[in-house]
């Protein structure tokens, strides 16, 4: 009886099928029956993310150029013939996935039907000889689209010109609108202004670097300012290694605030304009509790219609510090978009300002102070991110209730990462539960962790030039923040021969009479970055994984019966015996070396070292087990019962060629055959720490 009841898919039952069909004169024979149906194989989603990953790479030059006009359909065939037996919706739905990751939500151009060529007499003529070079040599580098910077990117966004605030949609245009924008270009002299306006109470994450490249990078484009404002209203969360660490962060990027401003400068006028507002009847005093206008649909305020003077008169004394915190707020008359009524513009606090000091007990909200900041400061584009839409409305209302120049608040979708949360309080948990060791930990998405494992900053602006301002929300895998990472160090980062776990090899015909010097190229391909000198001599150390005493089926490099070359050195090698400890582990091997000539190839090189420097590598993978360990139905004991153990892996006696024994904090390199790496801040000179920074795309399934 065949065991029918263990195919589980379309795919094997045709399978089992056309077995039966092409068997039908013999007798069956269940294991290869089995066999040729996949019965007992699963495909793991893990699979069919690397196999979907791997068939986009090999297209992704081409999807994207053509963006969503590339014909994805092929792409489910190919990944198919990679993992037979894999769930083709499962296969569809991951490569969907990939695809939006990749280039984000479809533009307004992606719905527009691409144009038909029109090819020259010319053009067809040389189109036969191009066909045959291409097809003896392989695709040609013509016309390759080139990646846009932000600031290139931002030039063709269609944002209002200074001083046209009134012709975006929903703008609010007052009886003084114009008079106001006549004085705002006067002293803007028509510059676009912007600013970054970030919370000194954390560190900056990937998101924020999307904020500050857009913000920084729109002025850029356009030959204006940008402004960093520290929105310090919450003085009871911040710290001065946060004022300091977010500078750093924003000038490591690559941009230069043209001044440095604080909420707190304005915090005389943001007082006097909150008394004009209660003047106007457009402000009151409150005495609900927090805990009774949190959520939706709250109780409307008893003391919404309390008189003029009464407010006043209240607010003064909460200034004067009568009240006990909690006990009473100013609330600004007016809905916002998602139903909330009456925001609160003032609150309590009885906590020294890190520059006012305690010269306030009162402080500003951010729905009140934020827009009045940006009439202050005369900006002319507000950027910030879609969860402000639903302020809009009270931006718009506020500037127009006080009579002064309101800028224009345009919102774009946030940036959110997969496998990694950026929650402040979420990565404070991980620091003490003892997950990661600080807020620069390299599995973090914090941007000084980005720095420590040694990303590029322009690769970080690159990344998000890929993004785009679309409305949308996205959520983007680390796969493609690796690739902008790993197309700016393919052609920056100097190559260097590093074993990570080191097998030593004596060469017993070594052919010199003394330490021999090997040249290296310091990047192959570009002779402008120059070469380097690695030394050679008859003890050299090897990958223990670049060398099996059996001979297995598709391994490449360095066996009993098989010899494998040495990279640059022009030999390869070839095992004379094994020398092995007490306990039967290899101690070293004794070899012997030839040159390489065109009839005495090798099937592959292998990197080695030689009078090596000892050093410590320090590998890195997904912190997080789960896309979204955030997600209480996929992980529901929370994030911290979704850390991956196998997160970090220390390699403690790691050796490196000489050419890193000067190495500084930060510098880069390709370790060849391995990934690219960065040293750490903590090295010293006594001893080198590297972090992993990316692979190299060619790793997977490489032997």
């Amino acid at each position: 009886m065949l065991p029918l009841q263990k195919i589980d898919q379309e795919a094997k039952l045709t399978s089992a099928i056309k077995y039966i069909q092409d068997n039908a004169s013999k007798e069956i024979d269940i294991q290869k029956f089995e066999e040729s149906c996949g019965v007992g194989i699963v495909v793991s989603d893990d699979q069919i993310d690397e196999v979907v990953n791997t068939v986009l790479n090999e297209n992704k030059d081409e999807i994207l150029s053509l963006r969503y006009n590339f014909n994805f359909g092929p792409l489910i065939g190919q990944a198919k013939n990679l993992l037979k037996w894999a769930d083709t919706r499962k296969v569809k739905e991951t490569l969907d996935a990939r695809i939006l990751t990749l280039l984000g939500p479809k533009t307004k151009e992606d719905m527009e039907k691409p144009k038909k060529k029109i090819i020259s007499d010319e053009q067809a003529k040389v189109s036969k000889p191009l066909k045959n070079e291409i097809k003896q040599n392989g695709p040609l580098n013509i016309g390759k689209p080139i990646a846009l910077t932000m600031a290139e990117f931002l030039k063709t966004v269609n944002f209002h010109k200074p001083g046209e605030n009134f012709k975006t949609d929903g703008y609010v245009i007052c009886s003084k609108t114009h008079q106001l924008l006549e004085e705002h270009l006067k002293l803007t002299k028509g510059k676009i202004r912007t600013r970054f306006p970030p919370e000194p109470n954390g560190i900056l994450h990937i998101g924020h670097a999307k904020a500050i490249n857009i913000n920084f990078g729109y002025a850029k484009a356009h030959d204006g300012i940008c402004i960093l404002r520290y929105d310090d209203t919450n003085p009871e969360k911040e710290e001065e290694k946060f004022f300091v660490g977010i500078k750093d962060m924003v000038e490591w990027l690559g941009y230069k605030p043209a001044k440095i401003t604080h909420s707190s400068d304005y915090f005389d006028q943001l007082y006097d304009w909150a008394i004009q507002l209660i003047l106007k009847n457009a402000a009151y005093v409150c005495h609900q509790k927090p805990e009774d206008v949190r959520g939706y649909d709250p109780p409307p305020s008893p003391w919404r219609e309390r008189p003029v003077e009464e407010s006043l008169k209240l607010f003064q004394l909460m200034k004067m510090g009568y009240f006990d915190e909690g006990e009473a707020t100013l609330r600004l008359k007016v809905t916002l978009e998602e139903g909330k009524v009456d925001p609160v513009a003032y609150r309590i606090k009885y906590v020294s300002h890190h520059r006012t000091k305690d010269k306030w007990c009162i402080y500003p909200t951010y729905d009140y102070t934020h827009c009045l900041c940006d009439s202050i400061e005369h900006i002319t584009h507000s950027l910030c991110t879609k969860e402000f839409q639903n302020r809009r409305s009270s931006y718009y209302w506020l500037c127009n209730s006080l009579e002064i120049y309101c800028p224009v608040q345009w919102e774009y979708g946030r940036l959110n990462m997969l496998y990694a949360v950026v929650s402040k309080r979420k990565i404070a948990k991980l620091i003490d539960s003892g997950f990661v060791r600080d807020w620069d930990d390299p599995r973090l998405f914090t941007l000084t962790a980005l720095r420590r494992r040694g990303f590029p900053p322009e690769a970080i602006n690159n990344f998000c030039a890929t993004l785009g301002l679309t409305g949308a929300q996205i959520a983007i895998h680390p796969d493609a923040l690796e690739a902008a990472v790993r197309d700016v160090l393919n052609v920056t980062a100097t190559r260097v021969m590093v074993v990570l776990e080191p097998l030593r090899i004596e060469i017993l015909n070594f052919p010199f009479s003394s330490t021999h010097n090997v040249t290296v190229p310091n990047i192959p391909g570009i002779e402008e970055k120059g070469t380097h000198s690695v030394p050679f001599d008859k003890t050299i150390w090897i990958e223990s994984s670049d060398f099996r005493e059996q001979e297995e089926k598709g391994y490449r490099r360095l066996t009993n019966t098989q010899a494998v070359g040495l990279r640059h050195a022009g030999f390869i090698l070839k095992v004379e015996s094994i020398v092995r400890k007490n306990t039967g582990e290899i101690e070293h091997l004794n070899a012997l070396i030839e040159p390489v000539t065109e009839e005495n190839k090798p099937k592959a090189f292998i990197h080695w070292v030689s009078n090596p420097v000892s050093c410590e590598v320090c590998l890195y993978e997904k912190l997080f087990l789960h896309e979204n360990p955030e997600d209480s139905v996929a992980v529901p004991g929370g994030f911290l019962s979704d850390i991956n153990p196998n997160s970090m892996k220390t390699l403690p006696n790691a050796l490196a060629d000489v050419t890193v024994s000067n190495a500084k904090p930060y510098q880069k390199y390709q370790f060849e055959r391995v990934g690219f790496f960065s040293v750490d801040p903590d090295s010293s000179p006594s001893r080198i720490v590297f972090n992993r920074t990316v692979g190299l795309k060619e790793d997977k399934g490489k032997i």
